[in-house]
């Protein structure tokens, strides 16, 4: 039965700003692909990012540049070596994942080797801000189990004390987005460990990483913009303890699986991570979500309005998508 295809763009606003350490965005521009067959719908959403030199247009013609092979057939398997990493990528991985359990009737997390999809407890982000705005933002989310922090400028030590005191119980993750100099880490590590930080997200460029090869750091450090596939696992082993495995990044679900497979042979441990997206770009991420010590899928969180049919959040809790909405 011969397939359909359509992909398109969409914009959903964010609920307030969204700063990091390299800018700031008000909105999610989204990259839909939904392969048909028959009457069975698959779908999967991505998030081209600059960082990476990705841009809406450019994936989109990605995908287009495609569409015969896929209107004709083109594997799950086959599409790895078609596209290189990157969001084109994920989209249509996942819509291939959500079609496959469409039309087997097998969920996709069964597929993927996976006994039981159970809930999970996500960080929640608070955007690069002054300390005070910071604390300010945390303190109604003290309650819940992860605060992931952007930080990336000279006031980092405020942020995170601000934050600490305002949500004394909460474990904290901070996340530098590749703004921090070696210098800087080595200075702030030890006040972090003091803080009870319990993870720091990429502190220096993936350009610069390999500082870290050699120097022990007293809280954990997680790899992110310098891990995208199996292939920078290795070098990643030595110089991170974590990972933060993303669909985007990985290309989609089926290289996603590989990278955590392989992570936790190398002893690392896990983040599923996320771009701020709609619940379409959530759901294939909780398979990888099962299992890892931290989940970072708070990107429905931070949207004025999340698509429906949505993921089900109850506080930090996300439970697992219904076939409706993806798998």
């Amino acid at each position: 039965m011969s397939r359909r295809l359509t992909v398109r763009d969409e914009r959903w606003p964010l609920a307030g700003a969204f700063v990091i350490a390299r800018g700031a965005k008000s909105e999610a521009h989204v990259i839909v692909a939904e392969i048909a067959e028959g009457a069975a719908v698959g779908r999967g959403e991505a998030v081209p990012y600059g960082r990476y030199g990705e841009s809406v247009e450019g994936e989109l013609a990605r995908i287009e540049a495609l569409r015969p092979a896929l209107e004709a057939g083109l594997t799950r398997q086959a599409l790895q070596d078609a596209l290189p990493p990157g969001a084109a990528r994920n989209a249509l991985d996942c819509a291939l994942w959500d079609l496959e359990a469409k039309l087997s009737g097998v969920p996709a997390w069964r597929a993927a080797g996976r006994t039981r999809l159970d809930p999970v407890k996500t960080c929640y982000t608070i955007s690069l801000d002054t300390p005070e705005a910071m604390a300010q933002a945390a303190r109604p989310m003290a309650r819940r189990p992860f605060l992931k922090l952007k930080i990336g400028g000279a006031d980092d030590l405020d942020r995170v004390a601000a934050v600490r005191a305002a949500a004394p119980k909460t474990r904290l993750i901070v996340d530098g987005n590749e703004g921090l100099n070696f210098d800087d880490l080595v200075r702030l590590a030890p006040e972090f460990a003091r803080l009870d930080v319990k993870m720091i997200e990429q502190p220096l460029h993936a350009d610069a990483d390999e500082a870290l090869e050699g120097w022990t750091s007293p809280v954990t450090l997680c790899a992110d913009e310098s891990l995208h596939t199996r292939r920078e696992l290795a070098t990643c082993a030595r110089r991170y303890g974590a990972v933060n495995v993303k669909l985007d990044k990985a290309g989609g679900l089926t290289e996603a699986l590989a990278v955590v497979a392989q992570a936790r042979a190398l002893g690392l441990e896990l983040m599923a991570g996320c771009m701020v997206a709609t619940s379409l770009a959530m759901a294939p991420a909780m398979i990888i979500a099962q299992g890892a010590e931290v989940a970072d899928l708070d990107g429905p969180l931070l949207l004025a309005r999340d698509r429906d049919p949505g993921l089900v959040f109850d506080g930090s809790l996300i439970f697992p998508p219904t076939p409706e909405l993806w798998g």
